[in-house]
């Protein structure tokens, strides 16, 4: 019976695995997460995932680790999360009117076999035009600083957007959909729970 590692502190996705009847344990990578130069979006969130879910591996080599990264993009520039309040209306101000890309990278791998497997989704997100007031109410809820592109799209974030073309939970934080096609590779199935790993 395998062991489910999430390699991430993310509350968000930790909330999406439990959705969809997934039994884990979290543990950090601790991974440094600078953004990197010279990669695009797609390319940077497959590295940082891999990065984490090779250093949390490495620990629990017997495991199943999941590990994931999600990078925004817009207009050529790749949004990390807001420094303060003034990056956060910097990039919302971005972000207003436009469509931007989220990508997450996903990684499960198995140290002790050297399975290892990795996808990236991209979701395409409009957000109508806000007004200088939306923006800095927005900021005011607090939900724009622990997050890539300075918004979340579950919480108020969510009268932000117009639009999106793609997964939702991708921009949540983990592509649902391609993460239980990934699962059933190693074994566990969402959708038949004699498959699915619990945890003693």
């Amino acid at each position: 019976m395998q062991e489910i590692i999430l390699a991430s502190a993310s509350p968000r996705r930790a909330e999406l695995l439990k959705r969809i009847g997934i039994a884990f344990r979290v543990v950090p990578s601790d991974v440094d997460e600078a953004l990197e130069g010279d990669l695009d979006a797609r390319s940077l969130a497959l590295k940082l995932a891999c990065r984490k879910a090779m250093a949390v591996a490495a620990r629990y080599p017997g495991a199943l680790v999941l590990a994931a990264d999600t990078v925004v993009c817009c207009e050529g520039e790749i949004l990390g999360k807001p420094e303060d309040h003034r990056d956060a209306a910097r990039m919302l101000q971005l972000l207003s009117g436009r469509t931007h890309e989220v990508s997450t990278g996903v990684v499960l791998r198995r140290e002790i076999t050297g399975h290892h497997r990795e996808e990236v989704v991209t979701t395409r997100v409009t957000f109508r035009r806000l007004s200088r007031e939306e923006i800095l109410g927005y900021i005011a809820t607090g939900e724009p600083f622990d997050k890539a592109g300075g918004y979340g799209i579950q919480g108020y974030g969510a009268l932000l957007v117009e639009g999106i073309e793609g997964c939702y939970s991708n921009v949540v934080g983990l592509p649902l959909a391609r993460l239980g096609e990934m699962l059933r590779e190693f074994g566990v199935d969402p959708l038949c729970r004699s498959l699915n790993t619990t945890l003693r």
